[in-house]
Parts: structure tokens; C-alpha cells; sequence
């Protein structure tokens, strides 16, 4: 079959076409044909080195992929054979015509729901209903979504006012990504490419405060909004960290106006995550949360989509299709 093999650690060069053996499910795992596989934003973490990887290069890559099941390893239930299903790998050989994942990632897409939009919309929907969930909004609070126009923050833009949020303010690099979230739902829209943009965010409260932060950039500018948050309820939920580190905050910085900061990471968390698969096609297929789609590219173009990602150009998934 073909397969996009890590050859090792390094640019999107390292991401190389070859022919593989087709996959065979152990117990508890199924190997679907792959109709469509996600670009995530973490694999290129792990393609340049920055994160680990579960197995070492060469191997092929990927985490994640939705298609039709063909064959299945002992104790899985039959029923599923010929189903259309999204699946996430042990972390390598979502990359490929064909992919073996445990079936307790299984998730079956509804009809309806196309595999492209299926695979576009499942790991950014399924973590921002956690981290909704995790916000516990009240109905009147003031919400900043960093990177709001894609991935997550794109789901989250969509889904905060029916979760809570009073008034939606997003952060968004450039120009169309700002429409973009202003689209999405968002009540203002901030460029966080300029270097003040924390500096404009408090000018533009106009004397409110944040009541929660979704933090997906980190680094320092998560520092300098804690002045614009409100004291004692303001709470940050840090998930990611796209200027490259960790918020960089710590406890004192948080003691004086009685902030919170909740880290969603870790297995209890990523366990969420997977717990709210179904709940996000069966949205997806509802109308609730849309897919956001930014091309389809062909499975030996990986390396392509490896780059425009890091170039920061796509609005939307980049879904690969075999």
C-alpha cells in the first residue's frame, strides 16, 4: 500500500511516499480503508523533533483517520465491518490507504457527514467541548479565544455563546484569519501578529475584564493579560502553545488578583478528549459546529501540507485523501 514514511527527524522533507505492507489488526484493533486523514498542527511537533514520537523513524506517520472498516482482530464486535468510522492511532500509520487502530478509538460517522468533514472536525471539536465544559460559563462572562479562526479555536468560537459566553472576543494572525473568526461568531476580532496586541485588547475593554482566557499561545503574552482579567472569577484554561512555550505564568504572578490557571493536559484530560468523539460528528451532522475544511490534498502531497501549516496560511484543516 502506499504510506507516507517519517524518515526521520527533521523539515517537511522528511515525510517521503513509500510502499508499505498493508496493516493486520491484533485483538481489539480493526484497519480501515482511509478516506480522509487529518493534518494536525502537533505532528509537526513530532515530524521536527520538538515532541517525541511513539516509535522511532523510520515509521509512518500520523495520528489520525476516517474511512471504512475492512477487517477486524479478535474481539471486536463484527457489526463493524463495512462501517465508516474516524479512528486515532497509538501514535504513528494514520498516514496510509490503510490504517490498524485500537477499535476503543473507533467512532462511527453518521450518515450524512462526509469523512473529509468527519476527520476535519473531530480533534478540534473534541477538545473544545471539554474545555467548555471545563470553563463552566454562567451566561454573562466576557471570553478571549486565542487563535479563534482555526483548529480549535475555530470550535470554540462557534460553540462559546451557547456554552455561556455574554461577549466573545478572539485573537487571529492577519487580516483574513480576523474575518474569519468574526465570522465564526466572535463580537471583535484582534490581530495577534502585532507585538501590542495584549496592549489593544485592554484598550478595547473599554473598563470590563475577562472572565475567562483560552489560552492556546502561551509564553509571555499569557503574563500580560492577567491585568485585563477579573479579579477573583477571571480563569485561564492553558492548552497549547503555539508561540512555541507554555503560558509563563506562575503562582505569583496569579496571588494578586485571585486568578486560577487550569492546565488541560494529561491522560484524565486526553481522555475527555476521546470521550467526545461522538458528540462532535453528531453536531457536525446537526449543523451545530461546522467543519472547517481548508483543502484536500492527495495523500503523497503530505510534506506540502506539512508546510503550509507551519507557514501559518491554511484557515481550516488540510485533509489528505489516499
Amino acid at each position: 500500500m502506499k504510506a507516507i514514511v517519517m524518515t526521520r527527524v527533521g523539515g517537511p522533507e522528511v515525510l517521503v511516499p513509500q510502499d508499505v505492507a498493508v496493516p493486520h489488526p491484533g485483538p481489539g484493533e480493526l484497519v480501515i480503508r482511509a478516506e480522509a486523514i487529518p493534518v494536525l498542527f502537533p505532528e509537526t511537533k513530532l515530524r521536527s523533533g520538538e515532541f517525541p514520537m511513539a516509535v522511532e523513524p523510520p515509521a509512518v506517520f500520523g495520528f489520525q483517520a476516517a474511512g471504512v472498516v475492512v477487517e477486524i482482530g479478535d474481539g471486536v464486535d463484527a457489526a463493524l465491518l463495512g462501517r465508516r468510522v474516524t479512528v486515532a492511532t497509538l501514535g504513528f500509520g494514520a498516514y496510509a490507504e490503510f490504517v490498524c487502530a485500537p477499535v476503543a478509538s473507533a467512532t462511527p460517522i453518521p450518515d450524512g457527514l462526509s469523512s473529509a468533514d468527519a476527520a476535519a472536525v473531530l480533534m478540534d471539536g473534541s477538545v473544545a467541548l471539554p474545555l467548555l465544559a471545563t470553563a463552566a460559563l454562567t451566561g454573562g462572562e466576557t471570553v478571549l479565544i486565542e487563535a479563534a479562526a482555526t483548529g480549535i479555536g475555530s470550535a470554540l468560537t462557534q460553540l462559546a455563546k451557547e456554552f455561556g459566553a455574554a461577549r466573545v472576543i478572539a485573537t487571529a494572525g492577519g487580516p483574513e484569519k480576523v474575518a474569519r473568526a468574526l465570522a465564526l461568531g466572535a463580537d471583535q476580532a484582534i490581530d495577534h501578529n502585532a507585538p501590542d496586541w495584549p496592549n489593544r485588547l485592554r484598550e478595547s475593554l473599554d473598563g470590563t475584564t475577562l472572565d475567562v482566557v483560552f489560552d492556546s499561545i502561551g509564553g509571555t503574552t499569557a503574563r500580560d493579560l492577567l491585568a485585563a482579567m477579573t479579579p477573583v472569577r477571571g480563569r485561564i484554561l492553558s492548552y497549547g502553545w503555539l508561540s512555541g512555550a507554555p503560558a509563563q505564568i506562575s503562582t505569583t504572578d496569579l496571588l494578586p488578583l485571585g486568578l486560577t490557571l487550569t492546565a488541560c493536559a494529561g491522560p484524565a484530560w486526553l481522555a475527555e478528549v476521546s470521550r467526545s468523539g461522538a458528540a462532535v460528528l453528531n453536531r457536525a451532522t446537526t449543523g451545530t459546529l461546522t467543519p472547517q475544511v481548508d483543502s484536500v490534498l492527495s495523500l503523497d502531497e503530505a510534506a506540502k501540507a506539512h508546510q503550509l501549516i507551519e507557514q501559518r496560511s491554511p484557515i481550516g484543516k488540510i485533509v489528505l485523501r489516499p
